[in-house]
């Protein structure tokens, strides 16, 4: 028994110490690595909510989200985005809506199979803050959108000991404007974006 609870009170401190010992993500910009970063797709999200009938919120969900993030901290004006989402990863919590969806009645994901955006301008908004401009590409149409985009944290990370820092982004379309009009304005036209995206620093 004394020997038992002897080693679950050296793994407890030995654990302890280990947690403390890790450096917690910071949100300074002045601590962040420069450089070439991609999205680690099993970390990254990104989400999607329409009016339905105005009496809900529905919301869904896009995965296996690939690009790369040339990041700059101490000049974020030339930071760099560009990332593709496969249309066919939709997701609903009804299986049916969800083919639905894939179908040319709406993204028509055989058609068109990838999603895309890509910065042409980043504006500072605030130390941890920053409007991106870029076009994004949905069901063949290419138009101008602009995400307003938080740091959440940057660091090593202590499972893989990759650098990788996470921003959470937020945009609005008009799904009519890139020729998915199914139900407008039944179904609603806004098509609110979310994105909570990992990256990961490459050597």
């Amino acid at each position: 028994m004394k020997l038992l609870l002897a080693s679950g009170l050296a793994l407890a401190v030995a654990l302890g110490g280990g947690a403390s010992s890790q450096t917690p993500p910071t949100r300074d910009p002045a601590q962040i690595q420069a450089g070439t970063y991609a999205v680690d797709p099993g970390h990254t999200q990104v989400g999607w909510r329409v009016s339905h009938m105005g009496f809900s919120n529905y919301a869904g969900g896009f995965s296996d989200v690939s690009g790369t993030l040339d990041l700059q901290p101490k000049n974020p004006a030339a930071s760099k985005l560009a990332i593709k989402i496969p249309v066919a990863s939709v997701t609903t919590t009804s299986d049916k809506l969800t083919g639905e969806l894939k179908g040319d009645q709406w993204l028509d994901a055989g058609k068109f199979p990838e999603m895309t955006f890509v910065s042409t301008k980043v504006t500072p908004d605030g130390k941890d803050k920053a409007k991106v401009l870029g076009n994004l590409t949905l069901h063949g149409v290419t138009k101008p959108v602009t995400l307003d985009v938080t740091l959440v944290g940057a660091g090593v990370n202590p499972l893989n000991k990759k650098v990788t820092v996470g921003f959470e982004a937020a945009g609005t379309l008009k799904r009519s404007e890139f020729g998915v009009k199914t139900y407008v304005p039944l179904i609603g036209d806004d098509l609110h974006l979310t994105i909570a995206g990992a990256f990961e620093r490459q050597d």
